[in-house]
């Protein structure tokens, strides 16, 4: 059955009572994943071939800190690979962009310039840089990765706010795109958390729907209880 969280959060008392199920140990957990919790980066995957990647990059903004990646699969299907996400897939929000004969590139970066994101194209070609010290994350930045044979396409760098790269002293010509995306994320949000940007977490509803997810997602039969509470409380869904 499929519920949504903040819809759930009008019915006073049903998050206590799915708390009620889990251990004080993972409540803290949230806690303390929700003040790390930032929407003022985010990641954008273009047509990345190779699902072990792609789902180490999902891992990867779980780690730093990230509520949400977009996933642009205009020639393959997204799927997350169990073995390497190790169940990041549950936290991190997931919007996919894969309509059938529309531009996704388009769609994607254009929806996030409406929500105030400027877009950072890693690239290989010979664009004018600007250093990761120099990005003003005090802005809302959207980290753009390409697939690994070809990079980003034309229309991702014709979107592009900044370009992007890191410095490479050897024989191999790229990173592997999760090893690029940490060592972007490692320094972008090193600074959010050093004080450049005063305002980097997620609003206090922000939170609490997140609360919410999570904590359904914790337990195994989150649904089940969902039910007997509204069932118990004579409450319609």
């Amino acid at each position: 059955m499929q519920y949504n969280d903040a819809t759930l959060l009008n019915h006073e008392g049903l998050l206590e009572y799915l708390q009620g199920f889990i251990t004080e140990r993972r409540r803290d957990l949230i806690e303390q994943v929700l003040s790390q919790r930032t929407r003022q980066l985010t990641v954008v995957l273009e047509n990345i071939y190779h699902p072990p990647n792609a789902s180490a990059v999902i891992r990867t903004c779980d780690c730093f800190g990230l509520q949400d990646l977009h996933v642009i699969a205009d020639q393959k299907r997204f799927r997350a690979n169990a073995d390497v996400v190790q169940g990041a897939a549950k936290w991190v929000d997931i919007q996919r962009y894969a309509a059938i004969e529309e531009d996704n590139t388009t769609l994607c970066l254009q929806k996030l310039k409406a929500d105030g994101y400027k877009i950072a194209a890693t690239t290989l070609r010979q664009e004018k840089y600007t250093p990761l010290d120099q990005i003003p994350c005090q802005e809302k930045i959207a980290v753009c990765l390409g697939c690994e044979e070809t990079g980003l396409s034309d229309t991702a760098h014709q979107e592009a706010d900044y370009f992007v790269h890191v410095p490479m002293y050897g024989f191999t010509e790229s990173f592997n795109i999760s090893v690029c995306a940490a060592l972007i994320l490692q320094q972008l949000t090193a600074r959010l958390r050093q004080g450049s940007v005063e305002q980097w977490g997620l609003q206090e509803h922000e939170k609490q729907i997140l609360r919410m997810r999570w904590t359904r997602k914790s337990l195994k039969h989150a649904d089940h209880l969902i039910q007997r509470y509204l069932l118990d409380h004579d409450i319609q869904r």
